[in-house]
């Protein structure tokens, strides 16, 4: 008797366990997509200053981010289900336009925007 009650105890114990685990790995995903990348000029400087733009297809709905002096830029807890465009702005000038498609599964998506500021 008290070995079936030890094994059941043993038992619930591996299943709690086994419930308890996707909410600890869960914990550490990140929510969503993740935007990265630099402006830089024609010899690959960072632009400092830069105005990047990121444009919800769907909505018409656009963020910005002012570019620091690294140059990088970061937009967090993008959907995966829609499509964006990115392009930054330096003194009137802007990059080309680029698209993150919802087809593209990457979690993190790196975009490196180039202006000709001459």
């Amino acid at each position: 008797m008290r070995r079936r009650s030890i094994a059941a105890f043993m038992l619930i114990l591996v299943a709690l366990s086994a419930l308890a685990q996707p909410y600890w790995e869960k914990k550490d995903k990140q929510i969503g997509r993740l935007l990265t990348g630099r402006v830089v000029d024609r010899q690959d400087a960072p632009l400092a200053g830069s105005v990047v733009y990121l444009t919800n297809t769907r909505t018409r709905a656009v963020k910005t981010y002012i570019v620091g002096n690294s140059g990088e830029y970061r937009f967090p807890e993008l959907s995966h289900n829609l499509d964006y465009e990115v392009y930054a702005q330096f003194n009137g000038k802007k990059s080309d336009t680029k698209s993150v498609s919802q087809f593209d599964n990457r979690d993190a998506v790196n975009v490196n925007l180039r202006i000709d500021n001459k």
